[in-house]
């Protein structure tokens, strides 16, 4: 049996909503708005969460509510209780997806959002006009942390290999991706074929959103007994296809973003001359939610959605 802290005996639950709405908003009034009472009454309930908690918590800075390491700590965790409590109460309510006004959370890189949401935020204008989105960046390939808390919904990942490695968690495996070589079509090295030698020989752009080391294409070459160069590391792709139009660099991506890289710029897709892992992208969900109707008509369509891009 777990033993509820005291602190919790005694307080007004109704303040944890005040916690997570200033939180969110950084701002009395529009915490006010959100839970509709006054700002005076925001204030005062304001003053007996300070005192029950023995902190601050906000701290008026130029006009918005910073808030202090203390609340820093306590949001994420409020956020999360109220989410399964939210979630607990809707269980057994039904769900209609044109009337709902809830909101669903999201992690993910901006490839992964790229890859998915635009044909998912499509059908959900046309089936469930008022649920809305957050998208929240992905602190690692697979947010196991953050899902497990219940601070998100749902996670957009990939793995070239192995999963999410927790029973806790649902996963959804999008098909298989091929890895493709782009350089730009004026490369003044490359031709109609790509060697391995001539790969080796030219340097590199990776995307490193979590900065890590190296990725698979590195442990592909080092199992080979071979290295390449990495000259430049990008935490986003949104730059890579006009530095890469417009260099000497080539970059190895999943197929479906050079694609849309040879759209926005004067790139070409040549095969990598060896053999590499395929990439998979993936869709997370802690299991508490199965049942959940909500959950569960979000997650079908997620699933349904395909992949923006080339055909899935």
């Amino acid at each position: 049996m777990k033993i509820i802290h005291p602190n919790l005996r005694g307080l007004d639950l109704n303040l944890l909503l005040l916690l997570e709405a200033l939180y969110r908003t950084r701002s009395v009034r529009d915490a006010a708005d959100s839970l509709a009472i006054s700002p005076s009454a925001c204030s005062h309930a304001l003053s007996r969460l300070r005192e029950a908690l023995s902190d601050e918590l906000f701290i008026r800075v130029g006009g918005r509510m910073r808030p202090t390491p203390r609340a820093e700590q306590l949001a994420p965790v409020v956020e999360a209780a109220l989410a399964l409590l939210s979630d607990g109460l809707r269980r057994g309510a039904g769900f209609d997806p044109a009337s709902s006004e809830r909101q669903f959370v999201l992690a993910a890189t901006d490839y992964t959002a790229f890859a998915v949401l635009p044909g998912f935020l499509s059908r959900m204008q046309a089936l469930a006009p008022r649920l809305s989105f957050r998208v929240v960046q992905a602190e690692r390939k697979v947010p196991l942390d953050e899902l497990l808390a219940g601070s998100i919904d749902f996670a957009l990942g990939y793995s070239e290999e192995g999963g999410a490695q927790s029973g806790d968690v649902e996963e959804f495996d999008w098909p298989e991706e091929e890895y493709v070589v782009i350089a730009s079509r004026g490369h003044p090295r490359i031709g109609n074929h790509m060697s391995l030698e001539g790969y080796l020989a030219e340097r590199h752009a990776v995307v490193t959103p979590w900065n890590e080391p190296r990725g698979v294409v590195d442990q592909v070459l080092e199992r080979m007994g071979l290295a390449r160069e990495v000259a430049l590391q990008l935490p986003s792709v949104l730059a890579a296809p006009f530095i890469i139009g417009g260099g000497e660099w080539v970059m190895t991506l999943p197929r479906r973003a050079a694609l849309r890289m040879a759209e926005a710029a004067d790139v070409r897709l040549y095969p990598p001359p060896f053999s590499v892992p395929p990439y998979r992208l993936k869709l997370y969900r802690h299991r508490r939610h199965a049942g959940s109707a909500a959950h569960d008509w979000v997650w079908t369509q997620l699933t349904g959605c395909g992949l923006s891009g080339d055909a899935a």
